[in-house]
């Protein structure tokens, strides 16, 4: 499983505590989350429609708004507004 790491500071040698700041299933976690606001919101998406790539946020909008016909700036902010409660899965 892939984890991140926050280091303490100071000596390495004493300071061996690790904490993990996300791992991917919490990652996939939270994306699954927002992907179940989305589809409330939109019946009619799937989970293609859903796919997400970090930093194609204007990719998956137009993949919703080509499904649902709804305007695109409404789209933007459902999507932005799902994602608030999860950031680290929209980053």
């Amino acid at each position: 499983m892939d984890v991140l790491y926050r280091h303490g500071g100071g000596n390495e040698q004493t300071n061996k505590i690790e904490k993990p700041i996300m791992n991917t299933l919490e990652i996939k976690g939270d994306w699954n989350i927002t992907k179940g606001k989305l589809k409330q919101k939109w019946a009619s998406l799937t989970d293609n429609d859903l796919e997400y790539i970090v930093g194609k946020q204007d990719e998956l909008c137009g993949r919703i708004q080509k499904r649902t016909g709804e305007n695109l700036e409404s789209i933007q902010k459902a999507v932005e507004e799902a994602c608030a409660a999860t950031p680290s899965c929209c980053a």
